[in-house]
């Protein structure tokens, strides 16, 4: 078996793993990658990349079918599902292929196939084609991500019941899907393939769709589905999915049945660490989950982890700053932990919903006093001009300093907006310093100002 020494070995090439390898490199250590698909992870694979590509060409669709409210006559078209299959699978290569490319240039080592640890500073890599590597290491990193959840009762088959991964190879828009899940991953796909033409019905086991958001962010979007034709089944929770040759059935525990071409689930995801050989290394693990502290080492000081193998928040952002800090430290250079509160987020429905900071409902289940204002984007001239008015930016800020301290939005291009007021929460910006920035006129950021006044 070929042997290898290492500095830092890194267990998955997601976010995390990619930006640790990089940041390592560039300081000087000498850093070995191990990645049993490709180069970039699960979020240019199946999540991120490929959902927002199809986010994209959904809002184009739409636009097209709206095109006559802004005095445009046009054919809103039929979708070709070969040529987005093929736009997002050129975006994945592509993607990978600069990684690969930009690790290679500073250094890094990369062992395709599936890492296991044999003891507490040594992992044997198994290639595809079951050759192994034993590789000695004085610090490692755990980022393996994880995969869509999958219930008992699911009979997923890639063809009539669907798991995320596998909506971006169907030969057909469906006819009639029905999504089980209203979380952010959810409602994305509830947005892509209504825009497509699909027919949609949505399955929500709570009161409202985005249970963990505002109410009010909750209603403005669970609007543009009513209006858009999506069926919301509301307080129901499915629990069987029955299969025939050319439909589906998902029965709810409450007796009603949801009849459609095609059922996809999206009601979460599990960590992949079978198989890792965590207690070899001596690395505690809850549910699955790698246990991290602030600084993201696990029970064993000089393994670390990151990236949705933790159950931290699961974003790609968080991953990619997960992974710089872990280098750093693991070099011992001056490295501060993330703070979680100030993370921006964005659901990319339309209209996207954006947010950072301190939210309403925590606040009052933290008992703080905070001001909040909110300025709906029917009153600003870009949005009205560009017919997208839904929505709303809302600002939160400290009652005796100003300072803001949070921020949500709801509305078109929501995740670019939120930058701005990202950046207030970051730098401790008051409320009055908002006001007093001359924004572009007209623009949507303007909306951002007029809240904060």
């Amino acid at each position: 078996m070929p042997r290898e020494k290492t500095n830092f070995l890194i267990i998955g090439g997601g976010p995390a793993g990619t930006q640790a390898a990089t940041t390592a490199a560039a300081n000087g250590a000498a850093v070995t990658l191990v990645e049993r698909n490709i180069i970039g992870g699960a979020a240019h694979l199946w999540d991120c990349i490929p959902s927002k590509t199809m986010a994209a060409s959904a809002l184009r669709h739409t636009s097209v079918r709206n095109a006559a409210k802004l005095g445009l006559v046009t054919d809103p078209g039929q979708v070709d599902t070969d040529v987005l299959a093929s736009r997002i699978h050129d975006t994945t290569r592509d993607i990978n292929r600069n990684w690969v490319e930009m690790l290679r240039s500073q250094g890094v080592t990369i062992l395709q196939g599936t890492g296991r640890f044999e003891g507490p500073n040594t992992v044997v890599v198994t290639a595809p084609d079951d050759q192994e590597t034993r590789v000695h290491f004085e610090k490692a990193m755990i980022s393996t991500g994880s995969a869509p959840r999958v219930p008992e009762w699911a009979p997923v088959d890639g063809e009539r019941v669907l798991t995320t991964r596998h909506m971006y190879d169907l030969d057909a828009v469906p006819e009639h899907l029905v999504v089980i899940g209203s979380g952010v991953t959810g409602v994305e796909f509830v947005h892509i393939f209504e825009s497509l033409g699909s027919k949609v019905s949505l399955v929500v086991s709570r009161q409202q769709i985005l249970p963990h958001r505002d109410a009010e962010v909750a209603a403005v979007l669970e609007e543009d589905f009513i209006e858009r034709g999506v069926s919301l089944i509301i307080g129901a929770r499915a629990q069987q999915i029955d299969v025939t040759d050319d439909r589906g059935a998902v029965v709810c525990n409450d007796g009603r049945v949801i009849r459609g071409s095609h059922a996809l689930l999206a009601v979460g995801s599990v960590p992949l660490t079978d198989g890792l050989g965590l207690d070899e290394a001596g690395v505690k693990a809850e549910s699955g989950y790698v246990e991290v502290d602030e600084y993201q080492r696990t029970s064993a000081p000089h393994i670390y982890a990151g990236g949705d193998v933790t159950g931290q928040m699961p974003l790609s952002s968080v991953a990619s700053m997960q992974g710089r800090k872990i280098a750093r430290h693991v070099l011992g250079l001056p490295v501060e932990p993330l703070d979680y509160s100030k993370v921006s987020e964005a659901i990319f429905t339309e209209p996207e919903i954006a947010s950072v900071g301190l939210a309403e409902v925590q606040a009052a289940a933290e008992g703080r006093k905070v001001r909040t204002t909110k300025v709906p984007f029917a009153s600003n001239a870009r949005s009205v001009l560009q017919h997208f008015t839904r929505g709303f930016v809302k600002v939160i800020s400290d009652p005796a300093t100003g300072v803001v301290l949070g921020g949500t939005i709801v509305g078109h291009r929501a995740s670019e907006l939120i930058g701005v007021i990202a950046l207030a929460v970051q730098a401790r910006v008051t409320a009055s310093t908002l006001v007093e920035t001359l924004m572009v006129h007209p623009s949507m950021t303007e909306a951002i100002s007029d809240a904060a006044e």
